[in-house]
């Protein structure tokens, strides 16, 4: 069986020794700002519009040589009867339970509320060292009215600003004193890692905020420049884990999907689509394999994401989709398959992900129906996610039900799992030259249903790449391959290798073609 461990982005090794400092108050005080402050990145999207944040959003960061954990979380008001503000409330709970440490975060141009007496007196009562972070402090005047909110009863009041940085560290040294030191939480050469992770990271928030700003493709239908592709060569797979995104049109069951390969409650779900907006991503090990769930965002098109928190959301989830290795398509069995669900399947295709189709909510046109129609017939459905997703057609295909996880679903999450580690372990997959020269005497090109025109002639080819599978083919001509001959390649390669569940990518090489030129 699989077993379950807490989330830390990035994930480093001892991170679950690491002291936990919460961060928490009412929505749109600032929170996710300050979370991506302190850890400095952008994993918290952040906007104007209140209740942004919904799940909890884990990070780390490291200070005066000490390393920490830090949770941001959905705005918390206290006996709010909504649905989505009281899943906010349980999954903020859990958090609090976690954390040695509570930052609790207001806002100093807002007036004090009863609710935020209320969460005071909830943080109170855990006895953990709680500071209070009065946010947006830019000018002097606005210093000398954060004094005031010691009212709140609050005795250690730090005015910070945010987004400028201004009296952050002055919070983090008083963080820093209150926790006691643990072993393994001081991690000596930290620095030119976190200067690389600090780069990579601000080049991600360029590419998003370049996205947004030119009206890019958010839900982009475009054809990828293959060229462009990135090749990922041997060495960079000696990874620890399998970094696993669930994707799919809003309320297709991502969320609950994650909630039942975990075990937990990780993930707010609720029939209200677009309820997840952040990534949440959480670590199973299983059969000595680590795998990283990510649950993104639902992708919609363009003309359907109306605020900056929605679009956010989505070019998030492209992002993470491009930095995973496997992609679990999610399809609703009470709707079939949808154009948006073969565009969302075309962006993992595109990008290079391994690829396994998960048709859920089976029971409902199965053992559950109630519109008095016959049950579906599973090979007949499976035929027809074929037909709509052509280009899918090296996909494992997996029929279940996420909602009903704990029952005789049981076994189809196990299922889940070990595709995912067998289509990860096909993604990573060498031939060697030899193997492929072997292969390429014992293939009759002459079957393949390609114009004379477009016919050339392999000499060699060799495998240049994993994740995906590249091939590099030394033909007698620099042409493009024809689609045809393409795909008759790319068939024999899977009859004899496998590579299942895994795109293969071609390239061309005329032979001569550097001296020539």
């Amino acid at each position: 069986m699989p077993t379950y461990r807490r989330s830390v982005v990035p994930a480093r090794a001892g991170a679950a020794q690491l002291p936990l400092v919460a961060i928490v108050g009412r929505p749109n005080v600032g929170k996710s700002t300050l979370f991506n402050r302190i850890t400095r990145s952008r994993r918290s999207i952040v906007g104007d519009e209140p209740g942004i944040t919904r799940d909890r959003i884990y990070g780390e960061y490291e200070w005066a040589g000490r390393r920490y954990r830090l949770v941001d979380m959905g705005g918390i008001v206290p006996d709010d009867p909504e649905l989505i503000a009281t899943e906010i409330f349980v999954q903020a709970k859990v958090a609090l339970e976690e954390a040695d440490v509570l930052v609790m975060v207001v806002d100093v141009r807002t007036e004090l509320a009863r609710p935020d007496y209320e969460l005071v007196r909830l943080l109170q009562r855990g006895g953990k060292p709680l500071f209070l972070a009065v946010n947006k402090v830019e000018t002097e005047a606005l210093a000398n009215e954060a004094e005031n909110l010691r009212r709140l009863g609050i005795s250690a009041v730090f005015p910070v600003s945010s987004e400028h940085g201004q009296g952050v560290g002055e919070l983090l040294d008083a963080i820093a004193e209150a926790v006691p030191e643990k072993q393994g939480t001081r991690e000596q050469g930290t620095k030119g890692a976190e200067d690389d992770a600090a780069q990579e990271a601000d080049e991600v928030d360029e590419a998003i905020e370049d996205e947004i700003e030119e009206g890019g493709p958010l839900v982009a239908g475009e054809e990828p420049d293959h060229d462009q592709k990135k090749i990922r060569t041997h060495g960079e797979f000696e990874q620890r884990e399998t970094s696993v995104a669930i994707i799919g049109r809003p309320n297709v069951g991502k969320s609950t999907l994650l909630n039942a390969l975990t075990g937990t409650s990780r993930a707010i779900v609720s029939p209200i689509a677009g309820t997840t907006r952040d990534a949440v991503d959480e670590v199973v090990e299983f059969e000595g394999n680590t795998l990283r769930f990510v649950d993104t965002a639902g992708i919609r098109r363009k003309g359907k994401t109306k605020l900056m928190a929605e679009k956010m959301s989505v070019v998030m989830a492209r992002r993470h989709l491009e930095a995973a290795d496997v992609a679990l398509l999610i399809i609703d069995a009470t709707e079939g398959v949808s154009a948006s669900d073969a565009t969302i399947g075309g962006y993992a295709h595109e990008s290079g992900r391994s690829v396994i189709i998960v048709v859920n909510k089976w029971d409902l046109v199965t053992t559950a129906r109630t519109d008095g129609k016959p049950a579906a017939d599973r090979d007949i459905f499976e035929q027809q996610v074929r037909k709509a997703l052509k280009y899918l057609d090296y996909a494992p295909v997996i029929f279940l039900s996420a909602l009903n996880a704990l029952g005789p679903e049981r076994k189809g999450m196990a299922r889940v799992l070990h595709e995912v580690v067998s289509v990860a372990q096909e993604r990573r997959k060498r031939v060697s030259t030899g193997q492929m020269n072997r292969f390429l005497e014992r293939i009759d090109f002459q079957r393949a249903p390609v114009p004379m025109a477009k016919r050339i002639r392999i000499f060699y080819m060799t495998q240049a790449a994993v994740a995906p599978p590249t091939f590099v083919l030394f033909t007698d001509r620099d042409i493009k391959l024809h689609f045809a001959f393409e795909r008759f390649l790319e068939n024999q390669i899977r009859e004899t290798f496998g590579f299942k569940g895994t795109p293969i990518w071609f390239k061309v090489r005329a032979r001569g073609a550097e001296k020539r030129s």
